[in-house]
């Protein structure tokens, strides 16, 4: 058998966006490190597929309950849109590039990773399941027999459970408890949120990896992973909706009692605004994405009519020149959708009083200038931008780092955040997806 090249950097592709000035964001509180929780030891490694940058990040968690990011890679992406592997090749090379950049800047060796669940058309879905214990207590075992019921209650034909989380049980007359295992009771009642995603797309996201010799440690549901990062801990027990806006997707999470109660995505973000501009300017998608970056909003304001833009000059060397509400009139109508659409999955996710919390906008594309007053409109509510909280030596200053809420949530879950989502006892599961894919795989292919 052939020995695979090594994973080499390629030329360092920056993304626009970087070339943002500071701006001033809503001010929020860092995130306190919670009495009696601790980071597991040692380093982890993450991947971020998005679909107009893959980021890794190899970091590990500090005793005051911050983050450090050891090292980073960023590339471009290409062969993948909208989350979704569309070319394998393209792909695997933007991952060996990515991670190889990561690993030079550490000095270290990556083998297995976290990746972002963001393609597979994931959903979310909830089961109430329930046992007789017969007048026992409650053991490790009947929690494990609760989730597989709650899984195999929700199992369809071509689809893979990633998440199985547990909000609450029910010991006989005894509502919301939060972990059973110790209680005597007769009968007992677990309800569960669960996200899938279609198997195909992540067997190949599995295959990709391991011909970039790397292993896929598990996986993170994209939203999740942000809400990870950007929500402080009282957000997340009070009531939040973190709505990240990427480049090829909008996905929205909805947390509350410190629990994700539910995840969706819509196939439209940022890079759909790009297009309408280079559509609708007939100018390149790259100049297209100069001008959102640099120039655009998602409102109009009076003074925009006499503010006059320069384009880069064309191949006869002359340069048009626009006035900014030009632009914002092409960029405006597509925020609205963006935010509409987005606004209708959470009226629509049957939560009720749960989904009304504040709205948390994070995301690459939520950095648009004007935004935040656009959504509070649309959404009707309280609403504050959102960066990763507490973490130190990420690629981007924190005025600019939304982009990179997914891979700074990605490491929390990494290196012990699952744990507060997860009993310990059954926190593993999360890293025993493999093990149940292949075992899918086994009885279905």
């Amino acid at each position: 058998m052939p020995t695979l090249p090594a994973r080499q950097p390629l030329n360092s592709l920056s993304l626009s966006s970087s070339e943002r000035e500071n701006r001033a964001v809503l001010p929020i509180l860092p995130t306190e490190k919670r009495p009696g929780f601790e980071w597991r030891p040692g380093v982890r490694a993450v991947l971020d597929l998005g679909s107009t940058k893959t980021t890794c990040l190899i970091g590990r968690g500090l005793q005051n309950g911050a983050l450090q990011v050891l090292g980073w890679g960023w590339r471009r992406s290409e062969g993948i849109q909208s989350g979704s592997i569309v070319d394998t090749k393209l792909a695997e090379a933007v991952i060996r590039a990515t991670v190889g950049d990561a690993e030079k800047q550490t000095g270290r060796h990556i083998d297995d990773l976290i990746v972002n669940l963001s393609g597979g058309n994931p959903l979310s879905l909830h089961s109430d399941v329930s046992m007789t214990v017969g007048n026992r207590e409650v053991v490790d075992n009947d929690v494990r027999d609760l989730m597989e019921d709650a899984r195999d209650s929700v199992y369809r034909e071509g689809r893979e459970i990633v998440h199985t989380l547990p909000l609450g049980f029910n010991v006989d007359e005894t509502h919301a408890v939060p972990n059973p295992c110790g209680h005597l009771c007769q009968n007992l009642m677990g309800k569960f949120h669960l996200i899938d995603a279609n198997a195909s797309a992540l067997r190949t996201l599995s295959t990709v990896l391991n011909k970039a010799e790397l292993r896929l440690a598990g996986l993170v549901s994209s939203p999740f992973a942000a809400g990870l990062a950007a929500l402080d801990y009282d957000e997340r027990d009070l009531g939040v909706t973190i709505v990240e806006m990427g480049a090829g997707t909008t996905s929205l999470a909805v947390f509350s009692h410190g629990k994700l109660l539910h995840t969706a995505q819509l196939r439209i973000g940022g890079h759909h605004i790009t297009r309408d501009i280079a559509s609708a300017l007939n100018v390149h998608t790259d100049t297209a994405e100069w001008l959102k970056t640099m120039h655009g909003a998602a409102q109009y304001v009076s003074d925009h009519e006499d503010y006059i833009i320069r384009l880069p000059a064309g191949p006869d060397g002359t340069a048009e020149r626009i006035s900014r509400s030009r632009l914002i009139a092409v960029i405006a109508p597509r925020v609205e959708e963006i935010l509409e659409m987005t606004r209708h999955a959470l009226d629509s996710a049957g939560l009720g009083r749960l989904a009304e919390g504040r709205i948390v906008l994070t995301g690459g594309a939520s950095l648009l200038n004007d935004i935040a007053p656009v959504a509070a409109r649309i959404f009707g509510r309280q609403l504050r931008l959102g960066q990763p909280l507490n973490v130190k030596n990420l690629p981007e200053n924190s005025a600019i780092s939304a982009g990179f809420s997914t891979a700074s949530g990605l490491l929390a879950w990494a290196v012990g955040a699952d744990s507060q989502f997860c009993f310990a006892e059954t926190s593993q599961q999360g890293r025993n997806w493999m093990r149940r894919l292949v075992n899918f795989i086994g009885k279905h292919v």
